[in-house]
C-alpha cells in the first residue's frame, strides 16, 4: 500500500512550453513533441517582436494562477497567455487560425476534458458560414457576459450579411480582401451597419497573414498613443519587413489637426489606415486625407439581412421558432429537456427585424432583452399566465419584442408608414391652422428620433405651397429654422421648430403660386407636338450675327418708359394664358 500511494504521488512537473503539468518521466518526450508543433505552427521561424526583452518577463503564473482553473470569457484554456521560452515578446503567441494554435488545442484537450469541456467549446463564431456556438448549456447561460451582438460578430467574409452592394461576389473590395491587399478605406455608414464588423474580419484576415493590426477609438485616443503607434509601425516596416494596419473607430471625431498626423505615413505606405465613421467624411474627414484613402458606403441593412442575422441569433441560442399557424403547446411535445423550452412567433422575428431600422446592435440587443426579460419571468411565476409564460416553457411574442426594444422605435418608425403618416398629420394640421395638434404631431416625430432637419426641409416647402405670398416672411421662418436646426442640432433646436410650426399654423394660407406652377407643368407635360421657340425680341444678341439674324430686335427696357409698355411675353401659341386662372383670357 505504501508503494503504491508512492506511485500516485509521483511529483509532477510544468512544461515551460505550454504550462501543462505532467508526471516527471514524462516531461522530456512531451517537450521535444511541444517544441517541435510550436515551431511548425510559425513556419518553423521565430517571429520577433520590436519590442525589447524583458528579463523579468513572466514564463510561466505563480504556482496556483494560471493552472487552467481560469478561463477567458466565452472560451476554453487558460486565461493567462502562454510565452516561449524561445521567442521574445507577446508576438511569440500563436495567433488564431494557425497551425500552432491548432496544435496548442489538441494539447490542451485532455486538461479540457478534465474540465467537462470539449476541445473548442466556447468560440464565438465557427468558420464555413456555420452557426456560431454559444458557450453555456441553457439559454440563460448564453447570454451571459459580452452583449449579444459582440458574441455573434462574424469572424469571415463568409458569415458578413448584407452589404453586397460592396462585400458581394466579384466585387473590387472583395477580390482586394480575400488578396489580402487592403488599401487605405473609410468606412461610412449608419450605427449597426458592419463597420466594425468588417474591421474585425480584416484584422482576423490580416494576421492569418502576418500583418500587425492595431485598433484605436477616437473618442478616448490621443494624439501621442497615435505617434506611438506610427513610430512602431515604422520600426516593424524597417526590421520585420512587416506591414501595420491602423483601425481608428469613430474617426470624425479626431479634429483637422490630429488627422494631419497621418498624412505622410498613409502617404508612404507606413500604415494602412482604415476608418469607420456615421458622419459624412466630405466634411469630417481631411480633404488631403480622404484622397488617399477610398470611401466605402455601407448603407443600413435591410429587412432581409436583418431577419438572417436575428434567426442566426436565434438558432444560437436554441430557441425555437413558432409559424403562424403553430401553438407553443403542440410544439413541446416531446421534449425531454430539463430546462424550459424556449419559443419566439415569426411574427415577432419579422417585427424585430422591421423596427430596428437596419441596425443589427439595436435588433440583437432588443432580442437579447426580450429573451431575459421572459426567462426572468419564467422563473418568477408560479402559476399559469395568460401572456404566454409558463411552469414549463417560454413564448416571446412580439409585444415582448417591442418591449425589447428602445422605446423611440416604438413611438416612432422612422423607416416604414408611421413615418410618413406623422410627416402628413403634421403638414394638414398646419394647413388647417390648428397649432395644438400641430406641436403634438410635431413632438412625436422628433421624440421618436426623426431627424430634425428633415422636419425642417418639410418646413420649408410648406412655406411656399401653403403660405406662399399670403405672408412672404414665412419662408425666411422656415429658412432660418433650417438654419438653427443645422447649427445647434437637438435637443436644443426642437424649440426652434416648435416657434416655426406654431408661425405656420397661425399665418394666413395661399396656394396661389403653388396652383399656378402647378397649371405651367400641366401645360407643359400636355402640349403636343414641339415646344414652340423664344419671340425674337426676348432673346439675348451677344453677337454681330445674332443681331443680324433679329435677336432682340424689337425689345422694349421697361426702365426707359415711364408709362406701362405694351409688350408679348409669352410664345405665340400661349397667347393669353393666365396660369393663375387656369384659363384663356
Amino acid at each position: 500500500m505504501e508503494g503504491a500511494g508512492a506511485q500516485q504521488e509521483e511529483p509532477l512537473v510544468r512544461c515551460p512550453v505550454c504550462l501543462w503539468e505532467l508526471p516527471a518521466a514524462h516531461i522530456n518526450s512531451h517537450l521535444d513533441g511541444c517544441l517541435q508543433d510550436s515551431g511548425a505552427g510559425r513556419g518553423g521561424e521565430p517571429e520577433r517582436s520590436p519590442q525589447p526583452s524583458n528579463k523579468k518577463m513572466r514564463l510561466s503564473g505563480p504556482p496556483g494562477e494560471s493552472s487552467g482553473d481560469e478561463e477567458p470569457e466565452g472560451g476554453s484554456g487558460p486565461a493567462a497567455p502562454v510565452f516561449s521560452l524561445f521567442h521574445k515578446g507577446r508576438a511569440a503567441v500563436a495567433t488564431p487560425g494557425t497551425p500552432g494554435r491548432a496544435a496548442a488545442a489538441h494539447r490542451a484537450a485532455p486538461a479540457a476534458a478534465a474540465r467537462g469541456l470539449e476541445p473548442g467549446a466556447g468560440s464565438a463564431a465557427s468558420p464555413g458560414g456555420h452557426v456560431a456556438a454559444l458557450s453555456g448549456e441553457t439559454v440563460a447561460q448564453k447570454l451571459e457576459g459580452k452583449p449579444l451582438a459582440d458574441k455573434l460578430r462574424p469572424g469571415t467574409l463568409g458569415d458578413y450579411v448584407g452589404q453586397d452592394q460592396v462585400l458581394g461576389e466579384q466585387t473590387l473590395l472583395r477580390s482586394l480582401l480575400e488578396a489580402h491587399e487592403i488599401p487605405s478605406l473609410i468606412l461610412w455608414g449608419p450605427p449597426g451597419c458592419g463597420k466594425t464588423t468588417l474591421a474585425h474580419i480584416i484584422a482576423s484576415n490580416s494576421r492569418k497573414n502576418g500583418t500587425r493590426f492595431v485598433t484605436l477609438s477616437a473618442t478616448s485616443a490621443k494624439t501621442n498613443d497615435v505617434r506611438d503607434i506610427i513610430k512602431q509601425a515604422e520600426n516593424e516596416k524597417r526590421l520585420l519587413k512587416r506591414k501595420t494596419i491602423l483601425f481608428i473607430d469613430e474617426i470624425h471625431r479626431f479634429n483637422k489637426s490630429q488627422q494631419d498626423t497621418f498624412l505622410p505615413h498613409v502617404e508612404c505606405g507606413t500604415v494602412t489606415l482604415i476608418g469607420a465613421t456615421t458622419e459624412n467624411p466630405s466634411f469630417q474627414v481631411n480633404s488631403a486625407l480622404l484622397s488617399r484613402c477610398r470611401v466605402i458606403v455601407l448603407k443600413k441593412l435591410s429587412v432581409e439581412a436583418m431577419e438572417t442575422i436575428l434567426m442566426r441569433a436565434i438558432k444560437s441560442l436554441g430557441v425555437r421558432v413558432l409559424g403562424q399557424d403553430e401553438q407553443h403547446t403542440s410544439s413541446a411535445n416531446g421534449s425531454k429537456s430539463s430546462e424550459s423550452p424556449v419559443y419566439i412567433e415569426e411574427k415577432a422575428v419579422s417585427t424585430l427585424a422591421y423596427l430596428c431600422d437596419g441596425d443589427a446592435r439595436t435588433g440583437l440587443n432588443g432580442l437579447q432583452l426580450a429573451v431575459q426579460a421572459r426567462l426572468t419571468a419564467g422563473k418568477t411565476s408560479h402559476q399559469a399566465s395568460t401572456q404566454g409564460c409558463s411552469v414549463d416553457r417560454v413564448l416571446i411574442t412580439e409585444d415582448h419584442v417591442k418591449e425589447g426594444l428602445q422605446r423611440s422605435h416604438i413611438l416612432y418608425d422612422r423607416a416604414g408608414e408611421e413615418h410618413y403618416n406623422c410627416i402628413s398629420a403634421l403638414h394638414k394640421s398646419m394647413r388647417g391652422s390648428d397649432e395644438n395638434a400641430s406641436l403634438y404631431w410635431l413632438a412625436r416625430m422628433l421624440e421618436g428620433g426623426e431627424d430634425p432637419l428633415y422636419v425642417a426641409r418639410r418646413l420649408v416647402r410648406f412655406a411656399s405651397e401653403d403660405i406662399g405670398l399670403a405672408d412672404p416672411l414665412a419662408l425666411t421662418q422656415a429658412v432660418a429654422a433650417y438654419q438653427g436646426c443645422h447649427f445647434i442640432g437637438m435637443p436644443e433646436c426642437e424649440v426652434i421648430l416648435a416657434q416655426c410650426v406654431v408661425y405656420f399654423a397661425r399665418a394666413p394660407k395661399s396656394i396661389e403660386v403653388y396652383s399656378a406652377y402647378s397649371n405651367v407643368k400641366a401645360c407643359l407635360r400636355n402640349h403636343q407636338g414641339p415646344l414652340p421657340p423664344v419671340p425674337l425680341h426676348l432673346r439675348n444678341a451677344p453677337t454681330r450675327l445674332m443681331k443680324d439674324l433679329g435677336y432682340g430686335k424689337g425689345y422694349k427696357y421697361n426702365p426707359m418708359y415711364q408709362e406701362p409698355v405694351e409688350q408679348e411675353y409669352l410664345p405665340e401659341e400661349l397667347k393669353g394664358v393666365d396660369f393663375f386662372k387656369g384659363q384663356k383670357m
